[in-house]
């Protein structure tokens, strides 16, 4: 089963990847198509939109064609993507290049998260999931640097050949052990599965544990928003600081994972949902106090913001892997659809209210602490929800 697991893990990496690698290269990107800036910085939110959204579409697919031709596809389509990328000679080329790349991570990732509910349930789901989330994290860790190792030597178009390359290692891969999972009695759909994506979201309990996803990886995606302002214009960190600093908070999240992994075999998923409210609620508080009961000459200092966020994003390793696993529980015979279903909601859902902070009219730090303060919210909701819940729920 750690082979397997290994293997949903190779499709999850594409989506982190396709955001990670080339965020040291932005200003490279933007000189080499001639173009500005904030358009090239506008593909990472449009990256994440398309991948969530596109989950929609992809849920009822997986269901009626299988786990293993869906990755397959989406392989495909992200080595075009990096292709289209690596080539660009200009901004709406690069543009699609990226709207490629999301659609080809909602494909993969429905197949990785549904690959889970076919094979693992309760305790043992929420494991691979926390496991999946977790290891995600090596990514930011490592991904900027070797983006900037590669650029450097060959320049910025060679992280793209880089992701050509790793999606056709893959896909020889998938090819050859990846086996099919989907349930023999799978509920197939003929068209977009309206009827039962509004099923689904008549469910509170499926509404509780999706948003409490949402709310801890929006608070992640602000977090990382606003880092490069924070720790670099306002704190003077220089480049290589800062990715330490981010590699660091990477790896200190996936450590966390590991510590859930085994917390939840011992204690179960609603201690830990707790402890995710817990812990972004202290993240917020850290970060409030500093920001306004210290001096003021302390405020540019990293340690002001990076201890805060290291508390909160805990919550995301708490957090995730067992409301992941709650909401998907019940819904046996129809994974992908509800794999889908979760997935957008979580991305688009977390997307949305990052978005929504920061475009408030709020400090870094402030619009930090309020999505810190939703996500504790978000999940002390499924943590209520799971208090309710008795036995291991497997089919629906």
């Amino acid at each position: 089963m750690r082979s397997f697991t290994l293997l949903l893990l190779s499709l999850v990496l594409l989506g982190p990847l396709g955001i990670d690698l080339y965020l040291p290269t932005l200003p490279q990107i933007a000189a080499g198509l001639d173009t500005p800036i904030a358009s090239i910085q506008s593909t990472i939110p449009l990256f994440l939109l398309v991948m969530g959204l596109g989950q929609i579409v992809a849920g009822p697919l997986v269901d009626n064609f299988g786990r293993k031709p869906l990755a397959l596809i989406g392989l495909a389509l992200y080595a075009v993507g990096s292709i289209v990328a690596a080539t660009a000679a200009w901004w709406p080329m690069f543009l699609v290049a990226r709207i490629i790349q999301g659609c080809a991570v909602c494909c993969t990732a429905v197949v990785a998260f549904s690959g889970v509910r076919d094979r693992l349930s309760g305790d043992d789901a929420a494991r691979a999931y926390g496991f999946l989330n977790g290891a995600l994290n090596i990514v930011p860790a490592l991904a900027p640097m070797l983006g900037g190792f590669l650029a450097e030597a060959f320049g910025w178009r060679a992280n793209f050949w880089f992701l050509t390359g790793y999606a056709v290692f893959i896909t020889l891969i998938v090819v050859l052990w990846l086996p099919e999972t989907r349930p023999a009695d799978t509920q197939r759909v003929a068209s977009l599965p309206l009827r039962q994506y509004a099923a689904i979201l008549r469910e509170p309990r499926f509404l509780a544990f999706a948003f409490a996803n949402a709310g801890a990886l929006g608070m992640v995606l602000t977090y990382v928003s606003l880092a490069p302002h924070v720790l670099m214009s306002t704190g003077g960190l220089s480049a290589l600081q800062f990715s330490v600093a981010f590699g660091a908070n990477g790896l200190w999240i996936m450590l966390v994972s590991v510590l859930v992994n085994k917390i939840i075999r011992k204690v179960g998923r609603p201690f830990c949902l707790a402890a995710g409210c817990l812990t972004m609620l202290s993240g917020c508080i850290l970060l409030s106090a500093g920001e306004h009961l210290l001096p003021g000459s302390w405020q540019t200092h990293w340690a002001l913001y990076m201890i805060p966020v290291a508390v909160s994003v805990a919550g995301l390793a708490f957090t995730v892997g067992p409301a992941t696993s709650y909401a998907l529980e019940p819904y046996q015979q129809q994974a992908g659809v509800a794999s889908a279903l979760q997935g957008c909601i979580q991305m688009a859902g977390g997307a949305a209210g990052g978005l929504l902070f920061m475009a408030l009219p709020l400090t870094e730090k402030t619009a930090l602490a309020g999505m810190m303060l939703l996500g504790s919210l978000l999940a002390f909701i499924a943590w209520r929800c799971s208090r309710k819940m008795r036995g291991t729920l497997t089919a629906l």
